[in-house]
């Protein structure tokens, strides 16, 4: 009767537990939100910005596995990226600064590629720390750095090996990025961010910030 009962249940509820399917298979392989909990992009992404990702954007995947099936694109200098990190053991949120067969180094927090020293333009100055435009080659986005360097803002030269990827926060001193967990394996690397869909102020009771709904990163 049990068992006879719970047929009857799934019959009833078909329709809803195939959009949920769906739903569950949608957010897996093509499009979905990411909560961000710390501050190691400021300051492009805020603590409470929810991203819209793109999983489509690098690799058609076998939805609820990193399996691809088709091979869309590869990340981009300078796009934010969304990964499975097995060294961190979570989904980690960083922009991509080398690629394959770049040779990065940084020298107090100031990028080198393939020995070109990066440009940087002083835009706000806040209280411990500073913001400042960074030019990566031709893309140009908002860095953070402290007043006091951290042991973070010196490493390398590095040479980016085939199918890796060299990620780095944009809130240079506070961020567990390459420095930290290494060279960014492309299996890991799930999806792109380009656009906040909202986002809640964790220092506010979680108000709503309008200006940050659907903001460009």
């Amino acid at each position: 009767m049990m068992l006879k009962g719970l047929v009857k249940r799934l019959q009833e509820n078909r329709f809803f537990l195939l959009f949920i399917v769906l739903m569950l298979v949608f957010r897996s392989a093509v499009a979905d939100w990411n909560s961000v909990p710390t501050g190691s992009m400021k300051p492009t992404i805020l603590e409470g910005d929810r991203l819209l990702v793109n999983k489509m954007a690098y690799d058609i995947r076998v939805p609820f596995t990193h399996l691809s099936i088709v091979k869309i694109a590869d990340p981009l200098r300078g796009e934010i990226i969304i990964f499975d990190s097995v060294k961190a053991d979570k989904k980690l949120v960083k922009r991509v600064i080398g690629v394959p067969g770049d040779v990065i180094e940084m020298r107090q927090n100031r990028l080198i590629i393939n020995g070109q020293v990066l440009d940087y333009e002083i835009r706000n100055k806040l209280v411990s720390n500073t913001d400042s435009i960074e030019n990566l080659l031709g893309l140009e986005h908002m860095i953070r750095v402290h007043d006091t360097p951290s042991r973070l803002a010196n490493f390398g030269p590095v040479t980016v090996p085939d199918d890796y990827y060299l990620a780095l926060g944009d809130n240079r001193d506070a961020s567990a990025d390459s420095r930290v967990i290494g060279f960014i394996p492309r299996a890991e690397i799930t999806g792109r961010a380009k656009t906040v869909a909202f986002s809640n102020d964790y220092d506010n009771y979680y108000r709503f910030r309008p200006q940050r709904f659907m903001h460009t990163l």
